[in-house]
């Protein structure tokens, strides 16, 4: 019997968000709203996510002994995450300056903080988390040697989930755990490398399976996610909403996939389930707060369970 349906193992960042009518060009700058500051982070996204789902989730992450650090505590523990993993100390919070346009696109720069202070020995530590949960989901925003030894720290029988932000090149260890691979269209490329990417997410897909990964999903934005898993190539539409922010976006989409995983639904299925989570939170803005509950996914068509 597990403890956690998901662990999240990643990143906890304070969001300094700006709207301003169109992004800056290099060299330029321009005029924005605002500021606003949220409780933000790939890893506490997700995280956040699923346990507005009702997923039971915990958090493996860093923060520092800072008010941005006591806001994602706060944050996390709101929305019903178990933060025994959260680490306090050893470097400023993580922060992430977003900058959104009208039409709800973003441009993200972070400054990883505490973040970069998760280490090995710290998955090491949390072996117990580990061993109590169904699912295993992390990112790239915190050291990748860190997430090299989450691989190897996975209790037989769980699942690991991977989405790979920000980009890199990923040793094949780590590649032959993801069950999927979760990418946008950005990290697809950086990842195969422009020369061998066409215009045709289906081979993006296959082109990545042949790298190792168990299956792979590649999201789509507006038009949904394309699944593969080595039987079959499958593509998962979206729900069409007016967007307004969409920031933290993937993260929800992610999270929402690897708890319906781990429930036992089916990659496609859980995959469709995730696109409504997705297209939920693009409604409204911020990435923690726009996260729905179960009852708001279902109004949007399908079953939530």
């Amino acid at each position: 019997m597990y403890d956690y349906d998901l662990l999240v193992v990643g990143s906890a960042n304070a969001d300094l968000v700006i709207g301003v009518e169109r992004r800056p060009a290099a060299g330029e700058t321009v005029l924005g709203g605002d500021l606003a500051v949220h409780p933000g982070g790939k890893g506490a996204n997700q995280a956040v996510a699923a346990a507005r789902l009702q997923a039971r989730t915990a958090l493996l992450a860093r923060v520092g002994d800072d008010g941005h650090g006591r806001l994602l505590l706060d944050s996390l523990r709101a929305a019903g995450v178990d933060t025994v993993g959260v680490l306090v100390g050893g470097a400023p919070t993580g922060v992430a300056l977003i900058t959104v346009d009208p039409s709800g696109d973003n441009s993200i720069v972070v400054s990883p903080g505490a973040n970069g202070r998760l280490r090995p020995e710290d998955v090491r530590t949390a072996t117990s988390l580990f061993h109590a949960s169904k699912v295993v989901s992390a990112q790239l925003e915190i050291p990748l040697e860190t997430v090299v030894e989450v691989v190897r720290n996975l209790a037989s029988g769980s699942r690991f989930v991977l989405n790979p932000s920000p980009p890199r090149e990923l040793p094949a260890e780590v590649l032959a755990a993801c069950d999927p691979l979760i990418v946008n269209e950005h990290e697809a490329r950086v990842i195969l490398g422009d020369a061998r990417v066409g215009d045709d997410p289906a081979d993006w897909a296959r082109l990545l399976l042949a790298k190792g990964p168990r299956s792979v999903v590649v999201t789509l934005g507006a038009r949904g996610a394309l699944v593969c898993d080595g039987s079959r190539t499958a593509l998962v539409p979206s729900v069409k909403v007016d967007a307004v922010d969409t920031t933290g976006a993937g993260d929800a989409f992610t999270a929402a996939l690897a708890w319906r995983l781990g429930a036992g639904a089916g990659l496609a299925e859980a995959a469709a389930y995730a696109a409504r989570v997705g297209a939920a939170a693009v409604t409204r803005r911020g990435a923690q707060e726009s996260y729905p509950t179960a009852a708001e996914v279902e109004a949007l068509g399908g079953d939530a369970r």
